[in-house]
């Protein structure tokens, strides 16, 4: 179906697609793998795909990595930026929510 197109975390890409994709190699793609950065879903052959999502942060990943940064390094900042971005998300809800002076919504 045309939705599993519009759905950013549908697996629609295979590693070589996606190494293409990011010009990278497909054993970068594995490095960011084993560090955890992304988990790609595996076909039923066990052959990796990867979604949008998935591509968008293996090319921040390849970004740092291009200027300079050790991969596990790259991973690590990414995962801390994630998690700065949703504590920011979750501050602004409590201040919202203690302005409005309703409880916040998770």
């Amino acid at each position: 179906s045309f939705d599993r197109l519009e759905n950013e975390d549908y697996p629609a890409y295979t590693m070589g697609r996606a190494a293409e994709m990011l010009g990278t190699t497909q054993g970068f793609l594995r490095a960011i793998g084993e560090a955890r950065l992304i988990t790609p879903l595996r076909s039923e052959g066990g052959h990796r795909r990867y979604s949008r999502y998935q591509l968008r942060i293996a090319a921040r990943a390849r970004e740092l990595v291009d200027q300079g940064t050790p991969i596990e390094a790259a991973c690590r900042i990414i995962v801390l930026e994630d998690q700065l971005e949703e504590a920011q998300r979750i501050n602004a809800e409590y201040r919202r929510a203690a302005e409005s002076g309703s409880p916040p919504v998770s």
